[in-house]
């Protein structure tokens, strides 16, 4: 038998009161990326035909946002076929699905329709086929529900099953009686079902129950009248069908996604001082999915966060605290503690057995070489450091090309904008800058030069001479000068005050 193409519905209409958020709920953020962008990631790794997202509530700014989340530079194909239903007003999870439908009119119902909600982020893709397998695994098609048995199901809808242990129905957690909530076999809110079947049943969906909405639910009943058997694929890790209602469950969800990311990397040889305190998140300006690919015995501390693709080479050493976003650490590198490396789109990298930190910030374009030190409140943006350069206190470069063994002084900068533009530096090989300069961009400062401490540098410097740019130093005795005194205070009297 031929594989029927999948279709995808998403539910992402919730207002989600209990954030207390003025942002909707499948935008709230979990490791940097909204809830239902977790939701389409694994959604795309099923390679559906169609993906149909049902927005309600903030529908616009869902919409709008769904632009950026599936968006090629979040690692998504152009030809991803996402398309929008609105359930205006949200009449229950049956009367959501039934406004997707005409979305999926065109291809016949020859489709499976596989229901996910766009605020449940953890689902795994395996998951998925497994469900997917299940409905496909009858002759023509059935029903197949993701369930999940839970030590405290309350608020959940209970599956119920006959002597025979199938599947006979579901019942929502405020319309069933003691002991059905007794029941600990909950259904995920994910099912998967083939469209010729769903349409019919969905037109006889009502209204008759405690909510007065329409349950999707209900099409289970509907399958077993119809006898056709519905399968339960029940799985044992409860947190791939955990859903986001509060902050605190966020934050829970957090917590367990960044700890299997924690895992993952300790599986491949990774050193975590403390994985409890470990995050990797999406890029959330550019959409690029957390991504960190280590070499053999890298060591990261404690508190350390990685955004965007972070790449660290064999044997180097992050310490604790460090935030690196979109950046190459090369093998043997070391970044002291406190560092903050963010190399945006542009990025940044550390070469080989390179020193950075601690308290060092790299911003875009930053690209060190071999050997490089940048040390403790030294800030580099937009420029190349060559093999052996050393700026180890309290400096700026800023659009500078540094040549191989430079010494670059503590306090000293490179003004590099001039009010409208920015302007390049460049210190060739074996220069030594000394403390407390100022290099007034364009300059060029010659190979092997020196620039004396204090001077501030507008023109180009010869190369292997020594450069001095500042006043001449005056004394003045004390009869030519007189340090300023205080004015000595006067009491007020009773009257005064």
């Amino acid at each position: 038998m031929s594989t029927p193409p999948l279709d995808i519905l998403v539910m992402a209409a919730g207002k989600g009161t209990r954030m207390k958020s003025r942002h909707p709920k499948v935008l709230q953020r979990l490791a940097g990326r909204a809830l239902l962008g977790h939701v389409l990631d694994v959604a795309a790794q099923l390679a559906p035909r169609r993906v149909v997202a049902i927005t309600g509530h903030g529908a616009i700014e869902v919409e709008a946002a769904c632009a950026g989340l599936v968006s090629p530079g979040a690692g998504f194909d152009q030809n991803f076929d996402l398309k929008f239903a609105r359930q205006e007003p949200q009449l229950g999870t049956g009367h959501a699905v039934q406004q997707a439908m005409p979305a999926l009119a065109e291809f016949g119902g020859d489709g499976l329709v596989l229901v996910l909600s766009g605020d449940v982020p953890l689902t795994q893709a395996d998951t998925l086929r497994a469900l997917v397998a299940a409905a496909q695994a009858v002759p023509g098609g059935t029903l197949a529900l993701l369930t999940v048995r839970l030590p405290d199901p309350a608020g959940y809808g209970r599956i119920l099953r006959g002597a025979n242990g199938a599947v006979q129905g579901i019942v929502e957690h405020k319309d069933a009686s003691a002991a059905q909530r007794a029941i600990d076999e909950i259904y995920s809110g994910i099912m998967a079902v083939p469209a010729r079947l769903l349409a019919p049943w969905l037109a006889r969906l009502t209204c008759d129950n405690a909510q007065g909405e329409y349950y999707l639910t209900d099409i289970v009943a509907m399958a077993v009248h119809d006898g056709l058997p519905v399968v339960a694929h029940c799985i044992t890790d409860a947190q791939q069908v955990a859903g986001v209602n509060s902050p605190a469950q966020l934050a829970e969800l957090e917590r367990a996604h960044q700890l299997r990311q924690a895992g993952a990397l300790m599986e491949q040889g990774v050193r975590l001082a403390d994985p409890a305190r470990f995050e990797l998140r999406a890029d959330a300006r550019s959409g690029q999915r957390g991504q960190l690919v280590c070499g053999q015995d890298v060591e990261i501390d404690l508190g350390c966060i990685f955004t965007g693709s972070v790449e660290v080479g064999a044997g180097a050493q992050i310490g604790a605290y460090c935030c690196i976003a979109n950046a190459r650490i090369a093998e043997g590198a070391v970044i002291h503690p406190f560092t903050h490396i963010d190399g945006e789109q542009a990025g940044a990298s550390v070469g080989p057995g390179a020193l950075v930190g601690p308290f060092a910030r790299l911003r875009p374009g930053a690209q060190l070489g071999r050997e490089v030190h940048i040390g403790n409140f030294v800030e580099v943006k937009n420029s190349t450091l060559a093999d052996g350069a050393k700026a180890n206190h309290l400096a700026y470069l800023g659009d500078a090309s540094v040549g191989e063994r430079v010494n670059y002084g503590a306090g000293s900068i490179t003004a590099n904008y001039d009010g409208a533009n920015k302007h390049r530096t460049v210190i060739e090989a074996d220069a030594h800058i000394g403390s407390n300069c100022v290099l007034v961009a364009p300059v060029t400062i010659g190979a092997g030069g020196t620039v004396g401490g204090g001077s501030t540098i507008t023109k180009d410097t010869p190369a292997g001479v020594l450069t001095v740019a500042r006043g001449k130093q005056t004394s003045l005795s004390a009869s030519q000068w007189q340090r300023p005194r205080k004015t000595p205070k006067t009491l007020e009297t009773p009257a005064q005050s």
